[in-house]
């Protein structure tokens, strides 16, 4: 029999639910998960996941990004049109919501 209690059981198995809960309140705006320093995925969030952990794009774009020393901030540079897809969270460095008019 186990001597841990089941609450420590299931905190350790579980990744904390205040991630989730605030990708649940970005359901329905279009977001940018940038996996990598160069390329991400542009879309609306539709779905998010806990097990396995990720977000659900639907209306989706690969894109490029690019960055140099005069300007840092990575801007789109390229797109290339998907349909639905799955994130997994894992492989996101960094997930950004963008205005409503773009």
């Amino acid at each position: 029999m186990s001597k841990r209690s089941p609450n420590q059981e299931r905190e350790s198995t579980s990744i904390s639910p205040t991630v989730f809960h605030m990708f649940e309140k970005l359901i329905g705006k279009r977001v940018l998960a940038i996996i990598d320093r160069d390329f991400g995925f542009e879309g609306m969030l539709t779905a998010v996941s806990q097990n396995p952990s990720g977000i659900w794009l639907t209306d989706a774009e690969a894109v490029v990004l690019r960055s140099t020393l005069a300007s840092p901030i990575p801007v789109v540079v390229g797109r290339e049109k998907k349909r639905e897809l799955f994130v997994h969270l894992d492989s996101v460095l960094r997930l950004e919501t963008m205005p409503e008019g773009q």
